[in-house]
């Protein structure tokens, strides 16, 4: 029987050396670290892990690092998202040998296929593999919407449980649950708080990435504790930091951050740069003011 995901997830980045390798000792590290510090799931290969910037192999050892450090202590899902739709199988195939809890599959983001296409991409997916699949909205990036009425028609397949829903209309959230009940659970993309007032049952957060503890709490005020006023307090505090990561600093941001708390995660790779040293100074100076740190 699969796992049933909630809470906040953190959507990790991959941490290079200072020849710019991917660093499995330090993907181990950031993995332990997520899971002391309360995260609820972890979503290696994603968008801001740089999966299409990483060869097969890399994305490999990056999988097999997070899962087997995770142990089963937390969820881990892996994107499997590819363009081709066998292909996205064989990646999904193999995630679920490596041991993954579920994989999250962006859709096909080049070829801006029809609904009735990604139905079929979802259902043949999902026919393949035994563990459930994290549907990821993201037009800004997948040159495809899923709206809420397509959700609902892939929510029909066996197997798509779970959507990232990575836009800024808070209300897709309400009307997806409005449509799919609870054929498929909703995570906010972008949208922590406001997902979960509307009925979110979880997060993938760029964020927690330095922020675990908090922003898995944010998750259990709202959600398990209803206390949407004291989430909103805590929600407010931590809004420079999710901000800080938000729009096209989601990798470069992140990092930088992150090296500043004491943790190597490298410079992104091209096309990515890392951020202008004003800007850099900025995110030193927010690690500063959070009392941010990176301790195993």
């Amino acid at each position: 029987m699969s796992k049933s995901f909630r809470g906040t997830f953190t959507v990790m980045i991959t941490p290079y050396d200072a020849e710019g390798r991917v660093d499995l000792k330090a993907m181990a590290d950031l993995t332990e670290w997520q899971i002391r510090n309360g995260i609820h799931g972890l979503i290696p290969l994603g968008s801001t892990g740089e999966f299409l910037s990483l060869s097969e192999e890399e994305r490999d050892g990056v999988a097999s690092t997070v899962i087997d450090t995770a142990a089963g202590r937390v969820p881990v899902l892996i994107g499997t998202g590819a363009e081709d739709t066998r292909e996205a199988l064989r990646l999904s195939r193999k995630a679920e040998a490596m041991g993954a809890d579920g994989v999250m599959i962006i859709p096909p983001f080049y070829s801006t296929p029809t609904d009735d296409e990604l139905v079929h991409h979802y259902r043949t997916v999902a026919e393949g593999i035994g563990i459930p699949i994290m549907v990821y909205n993201n037009p800004a990036t997948a040159n495809v919407d899923l709206k809420p009425a397509l959700v609902a028609r892939i929510a029909e397949i066996d197997g798509c449980d779970y959507i990232k829903e990575s836009t800024l209309e808070v209300t897709r959230v309400r009307d997806i649950i409005r449509l799919c009940g609870d054929r498929m659970t909703v995570f906010g993309g972008i949208l922590g708080f406001e997902s979960f007032v509307e009925g979110a049952q979880g997060w993938v957060a760029v964020a927690s990435n330095v922020a675990p503890r908090p922003l898995s709490r944010l998750f259990e005020l709202v959600a398990d504790e209803d206390d949407v006023r004291e989430a909103h307090a805590l929600y407010m505090k931590w809004l420079p930091v999710i901000e800080a990561v938000g729009g096209q600093r989601y990798v470069a941001g992140t990092k930088a951050l992150l090296t500043h708390m004491g943790f190597g995660a490298g410079a992104p790779r091209p096309p990515r740069l890392p951020l202008p040293a004003d800007v850099d100074a900025a995110m030193r100076d927010i690690v500063d003011s959070f009392g941010l740190r990176f301790t195993l």
